[in-house]
């Protein structure tokens, strides 16, 4: 009598890398916000004061380095979809890691300038990179996995500045906080390499395959309308940087303003994700309301109001911390991940470029005076209830 062998058991199920993605996007994160915010920080007054450039020379650099990162935004989002996010991720910081080494040994204007376009291109490939990594991660995940990398994010920016400032004290001062600016992202460049590897990824970007990722979003009329309205986003998020300073707040009541803001954004996304909240579209809009009410308030105060100016940091931080992963979890929810790239790339490029002539719009109008600035603030606040009135899931 022979007896058959047992039956092999059936392999399991795959398991799922979410975890594993979610917390490696979440390291990338703090190295590079640790990198670029203590250096963003304290660069306009080592160019003022240390190289001596004049404000039109600082505005030029800085006006490259935010332009054409969002103008690349929308090209790049596609071409990230050809390369894969992975890929991606290490040229992008293989781009910026040189960028800040340049920019804190540079000598002219012209070094300068590289140095800023370097940073930019990094940072255009970067952000659609990381969004695209976290839309792949599992649905049930995607909500903890976005909120942990917003807070990153907000986090980042109250820690890197105390940071850069204590780096700045030692050695031979913007040099060795560029340097290590760049170390952070090196680091950030070999965590991208942590990241499983996808399907098929071409080792070139291909033109036909860019342009039809770009015209799929482009024929795809709700994500377009969709794109459109919530274009104030970066604009209503931002503008409070330069808005404080310019009512005549101190730098220290500017610090603290900011400080908190990023501290109730970051505490927000346990309650985003819970519940998958993010994906509803009344989060959404109570978060472009909250904005509204904030640049209500900042459009009556004349640089000595601390109370109502705190008032206005929770009332951005909350916006920011609803808007950003709400419209995030919209767009991967409407997107196909082959071409999550491509979506992306067309909503950044739609809300950088609105915030890029927003703010020069606005900068003029602020020059008028002290009625300037309050009918800038609140024409601001007119967009952001505008966008809450008018946006619809895509």
């Amino acid at each position: 009598m022979t007896i058959a062998p047992p039956a092999p058991a059936p392999p399991g199920p795959a398991a799922d890398p979410s975890r594993r993605v979610i917390v490696t996007m979440v390291a990338i994160q703090f190295a590079a916000c640790l990198g670029f915010f203590s250096v963003m920080a304290h660069l306009v007054a080592y160019l003022r004061h240390d190289l001596g450039l004049l404000a039109g020379t600082v505005g030029v650099i800085l006006g490259v380095r935010v332009g054409l990162q969002f103008a690349l935004l929308m090209p790049v989002g596609a071409i990230t979809d050809t390369l894969g996010p992975r890929r991606t991720g290490v040229i992008a910081c293989a781009l910026r890691a040189p960028g800040f080494v340049l920019l804190g040994t540079a000598e002219s204007v012209g070094a300068l300038l590289c140095a800023a376009v370097l940073i930019a291109v990094g940072g255009a490939l970067y952000n659609p990179t990381a969004h695209t990594v976290l839309a792949g991660v599992a649905p049930a995940r995607r909500s903890g996995g976005f909120a942990a990398y917003a807070a990153t994010q907000h986090i980042g920016t109250v820690v890197a500045p105390p940071v850069g400032l204590a780096l700045l004290a030692v050695g031979p001062g913007f040099t060795l906080l560029a340097g290590t600016a760049a170390a952070m992202w090196t680091i950030a460049g070999a965590l991208f390499l942590l990241l499983p590897k996808g399907g098929k990824e071409p080792s070139t970007p291909r033109f036909g395959e860019v342009l039809r990722g770009l015209r799929g979003v482009f024929g795809d009329r709700r994500f377009l309308l969709f794109a459109l309205t919530t274009a104030p986003s970066s604009l209503l998020a931002n503008h409070i940087m330069t808005a404080v300073p310019n009512l005549g707040f101190t730098a220290g009541t500017a610090t603290l303003c900011f400080s908190v803001l990023a501290a109730v954004a970051a505490a927000a996304q346990p309650f985003v994700a819970a519940g998958h909240r993010g994906e509803r579209t009344w989060v959404l809009r109570l978060g472009l309301l909250c904005a509204a009410a904030a640049f209500l308030v900042l459009a009556w105060l004349d640089g000595t109001e601390t109370g109502p100016l705190m008032f206005a940091a929770v009332l951005n931080g909350v916006a920011n911390g609803l808007v950003q992963p709400s419209i995030f979890q919209h767009t991967a929810r409407h997107a196909p991940l082959e071409r999550y790239g491509a979506y992306y790339g067309v909503l950044a490029f739609c809300a950088g470029m609105f915030s890029c002539v927003g703010d020069m719009v606005i900068g003029r109008v602020f020059d008028l005076g002290p009625a300037g600035a309050t009918a800038a603030l609140l024409g601001v606040a007119a967009f952001a209830l505008a966008a809450a009135l008018t946006t619809r899931r895509p």
